[in-house]
Formats: structure tokens, sequence, C-alpha cells
């Protein structure tokens, strides 16, 4: 019997693309699937194929963004399906491409509300569910390779993809204790729709920045980039079940691309010489052998 039967996941953003993938690929192998999405009328669509499937599956229209709403789909999954074993914080926007002086603020707003605000208020829902019942379980949150480098024209979304990893690490070592195991997965350009994320905007995050000119043309012409490199990639059900994949076997980072390791072994190797160069700094020779500072 696979070790997922019978246990119970909740998925943001588990309408479509990844996050419905990786539903696939659990729901295959036993589990009930509780998927959280702010599209109604895509969640119908999800439930519907995966009904169809034989999957035991329950939606729940939410804004990740919002924390009272995530304490609404805990409540649902359990009541359900019982205890809670898997969360898969997946929920996440592309915003606006542009520099920095063209990012607008509520642009910013919108990226961290949804990619970090919403697996901040997701973990801090579901995680202490997890602990309660003992029998241990999955956090798997989604990040991106922008996680592991920084993506020119993209300074919100990769802060939020960055911090993504940090927090993976940290809880990591945090829920290990409780047999709670936390994975992080950071691919590259998968076939989904995250850069039509604007048509699902909330209200209170509406850019107001004014169209026309130079820049709407730069962002127009980075976004039509976007959206081909886009087209071009991984297929969703690849992504599910590498999940399924690197979650048996214990991994923390999930990798779908491996032709990216040379471009992150290159920004490892400039953090070493880095290192290197203020490990021989004179002004540095009285803290070059101390013990690290640890706070577990």
């Amino acid at each position: 019997m696979s070790q997922f039967a019978g246990k119970t996941a909740i998925i943001s953003g588990g309408a479509e693309g990844i996050g419905f993938s990786i539903a696939q690929a659990v729901g295959k192998r036993g589990m009930n699937v509780v998927l959280g999405d702010i599209d109604a009328a895509q969640l119908q669509q999800a439930e519907d194929k995966l009904t169809a499937q034989g999957v035991a599956v329950h939606t729940v229209q939410m804004d990740v963004s919002k924390q009272e709403q995530w304490q609404e789909i805990a409540t649902q999954a359990q009541a359900r399906f019982g205890n809670i074993h898997m969360l898969v914080n997946n929920a996440g926007v592309s915003g606006t491409p542009g520099d920095v002086e063209h990012t607008d603020a509520s642009d910013w707003q919108w990226v961290l509300g949804v990619n970090l605000m919403g697996v901040v208020y997701g973990t801090a829902a579901i995680a202490p569910l997890l602990k309660a019942h003992g029998e241990g379980g999955w956090l798997i949150n989604v990040a991106s390779m922008a996680g592991m480098m920084g993506v020119p024209y993209g300074g919100s979304y990769t802060a939020t993809k960055v911090a993504v990893v940090g927090m993976s690490e940290c809880w990591h070592a945090e829920l290990a204790p409780h047999n709670i195991q936390v994975s992080v997965l950071c691919p590259a350009f998968v076939k989904t729709r995250i850069n039509l994320a604007h048509r699902n905007r909330q209200a209170e995050y509406t850019d107001d920045r004014v169209s026309g000119g130079a820049a709407s043309e730069q962002l127009s012409a980075l976004a039509e980039h976007m959206q081909s490199v886009v087209d071009a990639g991984l297929d969703p059900e690849v992504v599910g079940e590498r999940v399924v994949e690197a979650i048996t076997a214990g991994e923390l980072y999930i990798f779908t691309h491996p032709n990216y390791r040379s471009a992150v072994q290159a920004r490892s190797r400039a953090i070493d010489e880095a290192f290197e160069r203020a490990a021989a700094s004179p002004l540095l020779q009285h803290v070059l052998h101390e013990k690290i500072a640890s706070f577990s």
C-alpha cells in the first residue's frame, strides 16, 4: 500500500498548473485532496477531473493572502476527511516584470501577499494540525529557481522565492522532531498560466501605474518574452510526479531542471570566493576560528 493512501493533502493554487499536477500525483496514490484556489470556475473543472479519476476531492475558493481563509480551509478539510497530513503551499503570482523604478508599490504588495504571506499563513495554520495527530506528514513549499539565483527584472518575485527557500530550511529543522518532512520545490519554467495571474489580481492590489510610454513598452516586451519561455516549459504532470519521487526519497530541495545546476554552482563558487577574501582580510582574523552561533 502507498504511504500516501488514506491520508489528506491541502494544496493551495490547486486548480491548475503545478498544484493540480501534484493533486493528481498524490491522488492516484490514494490521498484525499483538498484544493484551495481563488478561481472558482477553474476549481470546478479541477474537481470534475479528479473525481473522474477516482480521487476523493474537496474544493474551497480562497485567497491565500487572507489569514482567516486558511482557518476556513483547515476546518473544511478536517470536517470532510479528518486528519491532515500534507500541506502544499503552491499558490503564486509572477508579478509584473520590470526594472526597480517601474515596479509599482501595489505590485510588490500583491506578490508579497500571495507568494510570501500566503506561505506563512498556510504553514502557521496547518503545521500545528500536522503536529497534533502525531502521525507525521509533509510540508511542501513551491519556490522557483529564482529562489536559488536572482532574476533580472523580477525583483519582487525573486524576493519572495528566496524567502520561501529560507523559510523551508528553517522549518525543515523545526518540524523534523515531529516527523514532518519539509521540502522546497524549485522549478524553472513550467507550462502553466502563472504569467496570466493578473486575471485574478485582488482589488486591493490594483496596479496604479500610468499606462503608455517607454516603461509600458518595456514591460510589454518583457511579458511577451516570459510568456514564450513559459509556453515552452516543462509539462506540469512531470513536475507532479517528480515531487512524489523526491518526497518519497526525503529530499529537502526538489529540482526539476538539472540543466540549471551549473548556474547555481557558479553562484556558490562566487559566494565561496567571497568567504576566501573575508578569511584573508586582516580586519577579520579575530573571528576566523570562532564557533558558529546557533539557535538550535
